[in-house]
């Protein structure tokens, strides 16, 4: 029963926000002999519709309880010639409607920022387990694709003699690239890290030495994925159609992924090239090289290919 009421509750939410505005209208007509002096109780439908509908929900409510108050005042007075409001309680009505919408875009928008991360969140998590799945993944007898952009991106940093940290931050990063919305996951590397960092600082934190590394490991692990995943967003895939690439505000580390990630889509065959994509087999991979992809790049990939012939 409990849950039956809860059910109808949230998705009839919005009709009771305008039950209780009525009945607060009602009320205050029979009830209250000082009108003016009840209008706060507007405030609690505003705020509730602000906090669990949002920014525009609450504003509406807001604008609402001040059109049905009008409307009242308007028809009380002509009904009854009572007379006209003085100034004060005109001063006093613009007032409350005023704050009265500007507490319900404020709740709202507070609201709003709050559910925009719990998405970002649980997208993020999601991803994670995505991940996860990928190395549990029994049914496919190959590696997921995400591993095997990340072993092959390793092994071009390993090729171009980059040192083993940038190695190991380029293998992670390849690793995310399926893990669900990457928009999203960007935001949440830095997120995560600061409330990471920040937590390991308070004073009288209650973690173990090691969960103390391990936090700090990560959050340094993820700030410093965060530019490498930023770099293959912004110019391999939201700039994907920009064939000429300028490689001095590209990451190396990003653009060895997109290879990595190229050649293996080639190579399986697992997903098929779109009538949009102007990369389509290994030689026009061979005649991108310093214009898509770094020219170093591109050589030692086909280095690799060709010792492993």
């Amino acid at each position: 029963m409990v849950r039956r009421l809860r059910t109808f509750f949230r998705e009839h939410y919005d009709l009771f926000i305008i039950v209780i505005v009525l009945l607060g209208i009602v009320a205050i007509a029979a009830v209250v002999r000082y009108k003016l002096s009840f209008l706060n109780f507007f405030f609690l439908p505003v705020i509730l519709a602000g906090y669990f509908l949002g920014k525009n929900q609450g504003v509406l409510t807001a604008f609402l309880c001040v059109l049905l108050m009008a409307i009242y005042l308007f028809f009380l007075r002509r009904d009854f010639s009572l007379a006209s409001l003085s100034s004060d309680e005109i001063v006093s009505l613009t007032t409350w409607a005023g704050f009265l919408i500007l507490t319900g875009g404020i709740v709202g928008a507070v609201s709003d920022q709050r559910q925009a991360k719990m998405r970002h969140l649980s997208q993020a998590y999601i991803g994670a387990l995505d991940v996860m799945l990928k190395y549990l993944e029994s049914a496919d007898e190959e590696r997921p694709h995400a591993v095997r952009v990340a072993l092959l991106a390793g092994r071009l940093a390993e090729k171009l003699q980059l040192n083993r940290r940038e190695i190991e931050n380029i293998k992670s990063a390849a690793l995310l690239l399926e893990a669900g919305d990457m928009e999203a996951n960007l935001r949440f590397f830095e997120e995560a890290a600061t409330f990471i960092q920040g937590e390991i600082k308070k004073p009288g934190g209650t973690f173990s030495g090691r969960e103390m590394v391990m936090l700090n490991t990560t959050a340094s692990l993820l700030k410093e994925i965060k530019p490498i995943m930023d770099g293959y967003y912004q110019h391999y895939v939201r700039e994907a159609e920009v064939m000429d690439k300028n490689f001095e505000a590209i990451p190396l580390a990003s653009s060895l992924i997109a290879l990595a990630d190229t050649y293996d889509r080639l190579s399986t065959r697992i997903y098929p090239a779109s009538s949009e994509e102007k990369i389509t087999s290994l030689l026009d991979l061979q005649k991108v090289g310093g214009r898509f992809f770094p020219e170093e790049a591109v050589k030692a990939l086909f280095d690799l290919i060709a010792a492993s012939r």
